[in-house]
């Protein structure tokens, strides 16, 4: 088995929510039946397709996890583009036309407005060719039968081949359009299954009968519903949420690919740490056909789900020097992202300013420096310093444990203080609650 994932290099951007969902069912398709996941760099727009965004769609996929076992330029094989499409063109499957995009765009409109579905009209054999004017090339259906082929998301699909436009394979300038490039690759390749959108399966029925007329069985085609944004519409934001943008916040890849990996499924989205355990369950039967909804919310709760459950080895050496393990397993329950854990090495380890400590709570916190000062430190000595104001000041629940906190840490909330102040220690403590009273 071998699975195909393509990118187009555009500077309009690095990999998007739309295109990663894509590549990460092509990957897990691969993972799960122990076959191939390949990347194919679409850059036959020489002009658009600069080594810089090729690069930035392979760093995307490295950062994502998301490794090919191989990867090919379009833009190294065109001599094999040439090769098949002269033999497709001496097989009667290619044909020049000379029409300008005016001339088809008035015949579309002439069409539509007789009812008539705006399907391309061949013209005769022997039609005479315009001086001067260089051909876009078309790949000729065939009429005779329906196309048919079962798809993995949608079941089985049949369209009338002469319901759809002979498709443009060439433009004039000689330059390739994907849909004929993409199956010599597909053949060279070894591709048995293709993972893309639902707006690609009409371009599937025609490239079907391209692998056909290049004598090689088609392969097996997966449509899955196309990403909306949480709103229901197709939001333009999602074309920039993506990668980059992620990176630069300091989310998790798995976070994002989670979600990616279950929604739109009947499968439950949760935050799991590897792709081998998303694999594990991957399945196109759990795949409905309306729209998946996304929302960059869900990837924000996934991302602290996620730190929740994760080792120190795995985050070690993302971290300050001063959290260890000890450290992490106190913090990560709190954060929201990894950087997040530098923010409290001022609690754990430093001298932290002296907190505005209300004048009604004054008296709590000089009888909690009093009573830290006693205590056994090797045992839990925020429950046993509690559990003494309780009983010396009649204070509990929110009116004690604030102003203790505040003083401790000078923040309002975060981690269990329990395990946070054996980590902060009994000199630190006492020199807090000190300041703190003022």
């Amino acid at each position: 088995m071998t699975v195909v994932t393509r990118f187009a290099p555009s500077p309009t951007g690095r990999l998007h929510v739309g295109n990663i969902r894509t590549a990460l069912h092509n990957a897990l398709f691969a993972m799960k039946h122990g076959g191939r996941f390949l990347l194919r760099i679409d850059d036959t727009d020489l002009e658009r397709s600069t080594e810089e965004f090729a690069r930035a769609i392979v760093d995307d996929l490295e950062w994502l996890g998301l490794k090919p076992d191989a990867m090919v330029r379009q833009s190294d094989r065109f001599d094999l583009y040439e090769r098949q499409f002269e033999r497709l063109r001496e097989a009667g499957r290619v044909y020049a036309c000379y029409e300008t995009p005016e001339e088809l765009e008035l015949r579309r409109k002439v069409l539509l407005g007789r009812g008539l579905p705006p399907v391309y009209e061949r013209k005769p054999e022997g039609s005479p060719v315009p001086d001067g004017v260089a051909p876009h090339w078309r790949f000729r259906l065939v009429h005779d039968a329906a196309i048919e082929f079962d798809d993995l998301v949608r079941g089985h699909q049949k369209f009338d081949p002469r319901l759809i436009s002979d498709p443009v394979i060439r433009r004039a300038d000689s330059s390739w359009l994907y849909l004929l490039p993409s199956v010599i690759d597909d053949i060279d390749l070894g591709v048995t299954h293709i993972v893309r959108g639902e707006d690609h399966v009409s371009n599937s029925a025609v490239q079907i009968q391209m692998f056909e007329a290049l004598g090689a069985k088609p392969a097996t085609f997966a449509h899955e519903a196309l990403l909306v944004a949480a709103e229901g519409k197709l939001s333009k934001r999602l074309g920039s949420y993506g990668a980059e943008h992620l990176r630069e916040e300091g989310v998790e890849p798995m976070a994002l690919l989670s979600l990616l990996a279950r929604i739109g499924t009947s499968e439950p989205v949760e935050a799991i740490a590897s792709l081998g355990q998303l694999a594990a369950t991957f399945d196109f039967a759990h795949f409905g056909r309306a729209p998946a909804h996304f929302d960059p919310h869900d990837v924000e709760l996934l991302n602290a789900k996620l730190l929740h459950h994760l080792d120190y080895a795995d985050v070690a050496g993302r971290l300050p020097e001063s959290i260890g393990e000890a450290e992490w397993l106190v913090l990560r329950g709190n954060l929201a992202r990894i950087a997040e854990a530098g923010e409290w090495v001022p609690v754990l380890h430093c001298l932290i300013a002296p907190p505005e400590v209300e004048a009604e709570d004054r008296p709590l916190i000089e009888e909690a420096a009093r009573l830290a000062e006693t205590l056994d430190w090797n045992a839990d000595p925020w429950h046993a310093l509690t559990d003494a104001l309780k009983a010396s000041t009649g204070r509990k629940g929110r009116a004690l444990f604030r102003p203790l906190r505040l003083a401790l840490t000078a923040r309002e909330s975060g981690p269990e203080m329990g395990p946070l102040l054996k980590l902060i220690g009994k000199e630190r403590a006492l020199e807090r609650l000190t300041a703190a009273a003022g």
